[in-house]
Parts: structure tokens; C-alpha cells; sequence
């Protein structure tokens, strides 16, 4: 990967985790109302603090986007290439599982609607996610991308879970799932040598 590309993988994903933020906050105000504007310049600071959280929040789905790859290089070296394509399906699982109903169990002051809401709109994300990558490229592209877009969303999210507010929820999820798929979507493309 050259430094042109990743430049435009940066700042694409840095427009989008910007664009989900500013999308999920607006939205969230309309749905609540928690905030009053007393004018049009009320609501321009507020958009604009959205962006700039959206554009915090890109960095940290980038951050987890490399620490993945990372991972999955280390695990294609340990495990023979088969192997790790189950351990990533099994991690997976275990993750959602831990997200749908461990979290009510085991914490016991967790709303369990809330968490198997969670659960399962991260769930059809990634399986969304997953066969758009499959069209695009080929079906070993499955599995790394479920498992990034499940165990990897879920542990990026889990500083906000541990909230417990269900817009904080919302607000980190958009923009951070937004970047999550965005990136992985377009990893093929930005890794195909260039024509000569």
C-alpha cells in the first residue's frame, strides 16, 4: 500500500465517520429533543461539534481497523489458513453471544432488549457488510469480514456499553459501524496494484 492510498483511505473514512456523527446526532436530537437551540448559530456549533466527534471516532474505527489486520496477519502465520477461518467464526459467535446475553446475566442491570437489539443490528450489519465484500471480491472474504465487522465493532464498543445510555449507544455506533464497513469494503480496491 502506498502513501497516496492510505491518504485517501484516511480521509475518506474521516468524511464518513464525520457525515455518521453529524446523521446519528441530528437524529437523536429530533427523536429526544435534549437539547433547546435558541438559534441558527446554536445549531451550527452543535453540528459542528458532531463532526469533530465523528472525525474522534474515525480515527478510533481506523485504529481498530489496522489492529485487526494486524491480528489477522499474525493468525494466518500461527494457524494454518483453514483453521483461522474458524477460530475467527468461533470468536465471532462468542462475542455477539457475550453482547446478547452474557452482559444481562452476568451484569444484571443491563436492559437484555437493549442488548439483543445491539446484538442483532450488528449482527445483519456484518452479515450485510459481508456479502456486499463477497460480490466484490470472492467467498473466503466472508468470514474475516463477519468476524470484523462482529467481535472487532463489539470490542471498539465497549467503552460506550459500559455507559449504559442508550443515545450514547447510538451515537458511537453509526459513525463507528459507517467506517468499520467503509473500510473493509474498500480494502480490495485500495490494495489493487495500479494498471500499467
Amino acid at each position: 500500500m502506498s502513501l497516496r492510498k492510505w491518504f485517501y483511505l484516511f480521509w475518506t473514512t474521516l468524511l464518513i465517520g464525520a457525515g455518521g456523527a453529524v446523521i446519528a446526532g441530528l437524529a437523536l436530537q429530533i427523536g429526544n429533543g435534549g437539547i433547546e437551540f435558541k438559534g441558527t448559530a446554536d445549531l451550527l456549533l452543535y453540528s459542528l461539534i458532531l463532526l469533530g466527534y465523528g472525525v474522534l471516532v474515525s480515527v478510533y474505527a481506523q485504529l481498530g481497523f489496522f489492529a485487526y489486520l494486524i491480528l489477522n496477519y499474525t493468525g494466518i502465520g500461527v494457524f494454518p489458513r483453514k483453521a483461522w477461518r474458524y477460530i475467527q467464526l468461533v470468536l465471532a459467535v462468542l462475542a455477539l453471544f457475550e453482547l446478547m446475553f452474557l452482559r444481562t446475566f452476568v451484569g444484571g442491570d443491563q436492559s437484555a432488549r437493549t442488548d439483543l437489539t445491539l446484538g442483532v443490528a450488528i449482527l445483519f450489519t456484518a452479515l450485510i457488510v459481508s456479502w456486499l465484500k463477497i460480490r466484490s471480491t470472492n467467498a473466503s472474504a466472508w468470514v474475516p469480514t463477519f468476524f470484523f465487522m462482529t467481535a472487532i465493532t463489539i470490542v471498539e464498543i465497549i467503552g460506550v456499553l459500559r455507559i449504559g445510555v442508550d443515545s450514547a449507544t447510538i451515537f458511537i455506533l453509526v459513525p463507528l459501524v459507517a467506517c468499520n464497513a467503509f473500510q473493509i469494503l474498500m480494502l480490495h480496491r485500495v490494495l489493487k496494484p495500479a494498471a500499467i
